[in-house]
């Protein structure tokens, strides 16, 4: 295999995954904090090792040829592996330290990780963890192209080249509106949700799923005319009367417990209705320890609410 006369440098690679992230030269200068003049230089050298046109030189969006599209999808590969040794490092040195990019659902972050992450400081004060959310399926797909060190979800998360660390079950709970006839029972059993209208979130929820075969069940409507986009919309859309649906038990929990409400909870009768929960990461990462610990911290919290149910 020829090598080529100009050697090829990580950075190099990093300024042109910087230009297929932003589309724009001088932006991709500034997240990588150096001129524009420079990073053209560096990308114009990339491409004299290489011999072949990366970018299309032109007026508008900057865009990348067929070569510099391949090229940059085994450089996101490089600079992965390239991370995870300086991350590798850093954990064999001094345990759970360096820098994490948690990806966490929507409808599960806010409501578990804000207790978590001032015990994680104190315990971990060399850990920098960055939190981003996203819906689960969006979750799914940036894990695999590296978006993400691990994800805090809903599973199960397909994936051959993933590794997933359950961590509990949270149970679901029926919320209808405080006026409605069901809110006099002190459970919900499933021949009441028969004909019932439930409200659900997008199918970009893994939930939705689990809500849509719940009504096939019990024979309940699932609403397609309204889909949720948030925890907080459906729990607005039942206040309004427009259907029951199911809530999760540590939405509830931030959100309802302890409040006067317009909305109504109630366990549901019978098998207990709830969701996995697990972290998930790529098991090329080199930081399968770090996120084992990142786990047991969780597991800590999680043990001392007596409506999950701890796995793992």
């Amino acid at each position: 295999m020829p090598i080529p006369k100009i050697p090829l440098t990580l950075r190099q690679l990093r300024y042109l995954v910087a230009i297929e992230e932003t589309g724009h030269f001088r932006l991709a200068a500034e997240s990588c904090g150096i001129s524009q003049p420079s990073l053209s230089v560096q990308i114009k050298t990339l491409e004299e090792a290489l011999s072949l046109t990366l970018i299309e030189r032109g007026r508008g969006p900057v865009k990348l040829t067929l070569a510099g599209r391949e090229v940059v999808a085994r450089a996101r590969d490089i600079l992965d592996a390239t991370q995870a040794i300086v991350d590798l490092s850093a954990t064999l040195q001094t345990g759970l330290a360096g820098t994490l990019r948690l990806g966490t659902s929507t409808t599960l972050g806010p409501y578990l990780m804000p207790h978590i992450v001032g015990d994680l400081h104190r315990s971990h004060p060399d850990l920098r963890l960055y939190v981003r959310e996203a819906a689960p399926h969006d979750l799914a797909r940036q894990i695999s192209e590296g978006g993400h060190d691990l994800i805090l979800t809903q599973l199960p998360i397909p994936g051959a080249s993933l590794i997933t660390e359950r961590l509990f079950r949270e149970p679901l709970v029926v919320a209808i509106s405080a006026d409605h006839p069901l809110a006099q029972r002190s459970q919900i059993e499933p021949q009441d949700l028969s004909g019932e209208t439930i409200l659900s979130l997008s199918p970009n929820y893994a939930l939705h799923d689990q809500i849509s075969a719940l009504c096939v069940e019990t024979g309940a409507t699932l609403s397609r005319e309204y889909e949720g986009t948030s925890l907080d919309a459906l729990r607005q859309m039942v206040a309004m009367g427009m259907g029951a649906t199911f809530l999760p038990a540590l939405y509830v929990r931030s959100e309802i417990s302890g409040r006067a409400q317009d909305v109504a909870v109630r366990p549901f009768k019978g098998k207990r209705f709830s969701r996995s929960i697990g972290l998930v990461w790529r098991s090329t990462s080199g930081a399968s320890t770090a996120h084992r610990q990142l786990a047991d911290v969780i597991r800590g919290y999680a043990r001392q609410l007596p409506e999950l149910i701890i796995e793992g």
